[in-house]
């Protein structure tokens, strides 16, 4: 079984590219997961993982997701090989996503649908 599942923040705007021999849209961006612990000055470091879409996902991911947005991305861990132009071997560990899931709204566009007398709660002030 091959399935990974990540929450983080893309550190770039996605960059969407199409094949040049059948056309097939493909985005590719790198999302920041935080790890889940402290080192020792007290900072939470993170990851930084290159993530692949393809086809109708890789357009929507790349007409409505922006750096800094956070998002949930599931799929499967894909390792490839290439040869770099110094004739060296180069490795790509991957995800490629086969679910990628808006976990918070465009700072610059205003929410639609929204009540008037919704209020956005923080963390720490939930009931639970």
């Amino acid at each position: 079984m091959n399935k990974a599942i990540l929450i983080g923040r893309l550190t770039k705007d996605p960059e969407l590219k199409f094949t040049p021999s059948s056309g097939i849209a493909v985005a590719n961006f790198t999302l920041a997961v935080d790890r889940n612990y402290t080192n020792q000055e007290g900072k939470r470091e993170a990851d930084f993982i290159p993530v692949i879409c393809w086809r109708k996902l890789a357009e929507n991911v790349a007409n409505n997701l922006t750096k800094g947005r956070l998002v949930a991305v599931s799929g499967s861990i894909q390792t490839r090989k290439y040869q770099a132009q110094d004739g060296s071997n180069r490795y790509v560990t991957e995800v490629v996503a086969e679910e990628v899931k808006f976990l918070d709204w465009p700072k610059d566009k205003p929410q639609e649908n929204i009540p008037d007398n919704f209020v956005e709660v923080e963390g720490e002030e939930l009931p639970f």
